[in-house]
């Protein structure tokens, strides 16, 4: 069968959906994946097949114009200007945007209908490509939408503990602030489109959410990149604790460059007796000064290889990591910034596999402390294990397509109507905070 995965410009959402991906290619069926076309060498890295149907404004640049917006209205809680929105550069004013007011209308009328044109593309591709299925990451709108307009069943792949009924502030289905929905003439709430969900969470971490559960193993796959030989040396009892320290790339794309101090982290860490491994993007690493002789900064090393030889994981909180971790059994110390991040370090937190602090006002000191705590409680070790535990009894990508296979036999169980009109023009549009 033809099977379309549909994925939003952000590859943290999506790389968890790449095992299963692998699963049905081997089991011989045509895969495509409809994405921005800044995505598709990612897709392509991954094995996958990608069709870039979509352009526009990313979703940095999303968070990057509502920081702006919160700039507008008196609620930038920072000292220093946001990130510029288009360069990511520090802002040192707001001259350049003229009337802020005026330039947040038009920008918002200029992403609409980008927004509009890009479903319009994505759903007369897809029904010219009539795929069987339809598999989306939770943020995208365009694959719920074609999935919709086509009448065939979707499920929505989830990423981590957030799902898809939450509080207002960890909310990350997407609103259709364009009305295009409507005028592609389906008659739904977006929350309405999604039927099935893919849970790749342990049961103690099972997402919320109402629609039919298809459960899966999360098996790690955190992109492409050499693994140095020092990670298969078996871990002794003897050794110093492996600690990882590893922060992605949202914070400083969305927050700016130096929005937290990752090099007072590093050094508190590294005054206990541990061996530290930061594993960050290389603009983060060169701002870490010289560091003491037990940390090392690798490069670009594929979490899941790292993670089975630490003894203990400090993040921000994103699914990628935390899930990452649990596969791997390693207590964790979640540090998060976002609010989807916020939900998801206080979920591990009260399962008894990790500790959290507010990555906005902590401190390195108290960090240590924290991880001194980690180390030295076996609670949090075993409570990870039994996490690990469950994920490994959850059936694995290849169990799952059989199941989907089905589903895609079923159909829909909820019919929209639907049309495919022309664009005609933008309708207001809201920046989302929403990120991953």
């Amino acid at each position: 069968m033809r099977v379309l995965f549909s994925v939003s410009d952000w590859s943290s959402h999506y790389f968890p959906m790449v095992p299963l991906g692998w699963a049905l290619q081997a089991a011989g069926h045509e895969l495509r994946v409809a994405c921005d076309a800044s995505q598709a060498p990612a897709v392509a890295r991954a094995g996958l097949t990608p069709v870039p149907l979509l352009a526009g404004r990313d979703l940095i640049f999303m968070h990057r114009m509502h920081n702006l917006e919160q700039v507008h209205l008196g609620r930038w809680p920072h000292d220093r200007l946001p990130p510029h929105p288009v360069t990511g550069e520090p802002l040192t004013g707001l001259a350049e945007f003229g009337d802020l007011g005026t330039y947040l209308a038009r920008t918002r009328a200029e992403v609409a209908a980008a927004l509009q044109r890009n479903m319009v593309d994505a759903v007369g591709w897809t029904c010219d490509w009539q795929p069987a299925l339809v598999v989306c990451d939770l943020t995208s709108l365009h694959g719920l939408l074609t999935a919709a307009v086509a009448d065939v069943p979707c499920a929505v792949h989830l990423w981590g503990p957030v799902g898809t009924v939450e509080p207002p502030e960890y909310d990350l289905v997407p609103d259709d602030r364009a009305g295009t929905l409507g005028r592609l003439g389906v008659d739904a709430e977006v929350v309405d489109l999604i039927e099935h969900v893919i849970d790749p969470c342990p049961a103690d971490l099972a997402p919320p959410t109402t629609a039919v559960r298809l459960p899966s193993r999360y098996v790690p796959y955190n992109g492409g990149g050499p693994v140095p030989a020092w990670t298969a040396r078996p871990v002794r009892a003897s050794d110093r604790p492996r600690v990882c320290v590893v922060f992605g790339d949202s914070l400083r794309e969305m927050a700016g460059a130096g929005s937290f101090d990752l090099a007072g982290l590093v050094r508190s860490v590294a005054r206990l007796d541990v061996e530290v491994v930061v594993l960050v993007h290389p603009d983060d690493a060169a701002r870490l000064g010289d560091l003491p002789g037990n940390v090392r900064v690798p490069g670009p090393v594929p979490l899941h290889a790292l993670l089975p030889t630490c003894a203990a994981v400090i993040h921000h909180g994103g699914a990628g990591s935390l899930m990452t971790a649990l596969a791997a059994g390693v207590p964790q110390l979640s540090l998060p910034f976002f609010p989807d991040q916020r939900a998801n370090a206080a979920r591990l937190a009260a399962t008894g596999a990790g500790d959290t602090m507010d990555g906005n006002s902590f401190d390195p000191a108290g960090v240590r402390a924290r991880l001194v705590g980690l180390l030295g409680d076996p609670r949090y070790r075993r409570r990870a294990a039994a996490l690990r535990d469950q994920l490994a009894d959850r059936p694995s990508p290849a169990q799952l397509v059989e199941p989907l296979e089905e589903l895609a036999r079923a159909g829909r169980r909820v019919h929209h109507g639907s049309r495919l009109p022309a664009v005609d023009g933008g309708l207001p549009l809201q920046w989302s905070s929403t990120r991953r």
